[in-house]
């Protein structure tokens, strides 16, 4: 089949006598490859990190958060005044705060969360997190997160020493009347009952892929919160679950409709609204920054048509002088940077997608050659790199790349095209 005039050209143009390829449509074509590779890659990993991020907050955390300031003493009523509340799905009680974690000399600081299992249930997906054990809260037990299990050596079957804070500020003051002798009644044994620490059975692990919640939880029954943190029968606030978790902020409004505004509520995306925003930030900013390097790759791509127009001044003179027209002209050197943009688009495209899809084995093995962790879990909370790849992302990012290269194209093939044929053949 006969190829149009300019792409015969272009493509002769592209592929000198004696090679495949010229060297130099092969660094045009590499210039390309590898923007759209990068773009893919980091355009992907930070969608996928985006994702990630939001169904392990929704997986461990509610959609919506009613109370955390004050206590809760009569929460069951307002339990079931939210419930009424349309759009509400479940309704759970935590306790949630700071204790002191001991087993066998090694001391942490983690954050314990209390909780009715049944409740929960309804609310949360905390059992499809378990890794050992179960999520088995009755007694004295505890469920603890997988990083931190690591950090202090516990295993299902072991047994945590845990010491609350939640009575500081009352042993200060009994030992501050004891030393003043004000207190004649209070004895050691009443001040020891005060700081003494509950031994809590160890009863499963669970491992949510985030790397600040396995660290820093623990889980306990609702009993043992309110005993730690002296609450009575209070608690510290209401989980919610709603029909859709986009829709908690519509939800919210539902529920002081019902409920009134005695309970200040947040929404998950209020709660991590600052680095939600920040990862989407972060994404726009990298796009545009990496879409640079396509740029320098038109660059080299425009540079090549210049060299290829200076040294085709003579074959372009003789070709306006037999009557090709301006179009056919200008054809020929587009026709080379499409050429060049289609090609480097397919390759990146296809090398893009395989390093998404192979991105932890290439992470771990950079990690072995250069001896540095490449994704630290204690930083980015993730226990493997993420990636989503949005089919649309992938469109806007070969689009414009070929967009640019072709532009690139023009600006040379429009000064070849408007080359004096009389003064191209004198010079020449």
């Amino acid at each position: 089949m006969t190829k149009p005039f300019s792409l015969f050209l272009a493509l002769r143009y592209l592929k000198p006598k004696r090679t495949f390829l010229s060297l130099i449509t092969v660094i045009s074509i590499l210039g390309v490859t590898l923007g759209i590779m990068v773009l893919i890659l980091v355009i992907s990993v930070m969608t996928g990190f985006e994702q990630e991020l939001r169904r392990k907050v929704l997986g461990f955390d509610a959609h919506l958060v009613a109370g955390g300031e004050t206590i809760i003493e009569d929460w069951p009523a307002q339990a079931a005044r939210i419930r009424a509340a349309e759009g509400v799905t479940g309704v759970a009680p935590f306790v949630q705060g700071p204790v002191l974690a001991e087993f066998m000399g090694r001391r942490l600081a983690p954050k314990i969360r209390a909780i009715d299992p049944a409740a929960e249930a309804s609310v949360t997906a905390l059992r499809d997190f378990m890794v050992a054990g179960e999520l088995k809260l009755d007694g004295n037990e505890v469920v603890v997160g997988s990083a931190l299990a690591g950090i202090l050596g516990v295993g299902v079957g072991d047994t945590i020493t845990v010491y609350s804070p939640g009575n500081l500020e009352e042993i200060v003051d009994s030992i501050n009347e004891l030393e003043q002798g004000a207190a004649r009644t209070k004895s050691a044994g009443e001040l020891r009952e005060m700081i003494l620490p509950l031994e809590l059975t160890v009863t499963g692990v669970f491992e949510s892929g985030r790397y600040l919640y396995d660290s820093e939880f623990l889980l306990v029954p609702l009993h043992i919160g309110q005993e730690l943190y002296g609450l009575g029968g209070g608690v510290h606030g209401l989980t919610i679950k709603t029909v859709h978790p986009y829709q908690a902020a519509a939800v919210r409004d539902n529920i002081r409709l019902v409920a009134g505004d005695g309970l200040p509520m947040s929404t998950w995306m209020d709660m991590n609204r600052e680095l939600f925003e920040a990862i989407h930030m972060e994404r726009n900013v990298m796009f545009f920054i990496l879409l640079f390097i396509v740029i320098v790759a038109a660059f080299g791509i425009m540079n090549t048509l210049i060299t290829v127009t200076v040294q085709k001044t003579r074959e372009i003179g003789i070709l306006k002088a037999l009557g090709a027209r301006t179009g056919q002209i200008i054809g020929v050197f587009v026709g080379q940077g499409i050429v060049v943009g289609f090609f480097g688009t397919l390759i990146g495209l296809a090398t893009g997608i395989w390093l998404v899809q192979y991105r932890n084995q290439v992470s771990g093995w950079l990690s072995g050659v250069m001896g540095v962790e490449i994704f630290p879990k204690s930083i980015y909370q993730f226990s493997e790199i993420p990636a989503e790849i949005v089919p649309s992302d992938i469109a806007i990012i070969c689009a414009s790349a070929f967009l640019i290269c072709t532009i690139a194209a023009v600006i040379p093939a429009w000064f070849a095209a408007r080359m004096d044929p009389v003064k191209a053949l004198r010079y020449e």
